[in-house]
């Protein structure tokens, strides 16, 4: 199965001078936990965190109304080709430690494939979602010791 097949394709994005302000609200608005921020030829630079906006703007006594995006947001970001089969994605997750990832095709933000997509796609073994998810979080505890 690929990736296109399970995404989501209606995805939401910031800028990097859209404000962190801008960001929660969107968040809030779409009841999603992050957003890619794309630069004016919709390639990913970046992706704000809901832990990202706590850690790098309200912890450090910035401003959400006034600071943009790209001072929060992080930089490396994985992302998987919409062609691609589920299962490189699903490595992709375990071994970035990450339960979201922009989908792109042609260097452009066209989706994005979570945790929760594959785990309700009923043709995606629930087995080899639980076993992603474990991953994650093995890969988080040894980091964590």
């Amino acid at each position: 199965m690929k990736v296109k097949d399970c995404m989501c394709n209606e995805v939401e994005y910031a800028t990097p001078s859209s404000t962190v302000h801008d960001c929660v609200t969107m968040m809030y608005n779409k009841h999603i936990g992050c957003v890619p921020v794309c630069n004016n030829s919709q390639n990913v630079v970046g992706l704000v965190t809901d832990r990202d906006i706590i850690l790098r703007c309200i912890a450090c006594n910035k401003d959400p109304n006034t600071t943009p995006v790209s001072e929060i947001m992080t930089c490396e970001v994985c992302c998987c080709d919409a062609n691609a089969d589920v299962k490189e994605a699903e490595n992709l997750m375990s071994k970035n430690q990450v339960k979201r990832i922009p989908i792109i095709e042609d260097n452009k933000l066209i989706g994005m494939l979570t945790l929760g997509d594959l785990a309700a796609n009923n043709n995606i073994d629930d087995t080899r979602v639980g076993d992603t998810l474990n991953n994650i979080c093995s890969c988080n505890k040894k980091n964590a010791q």
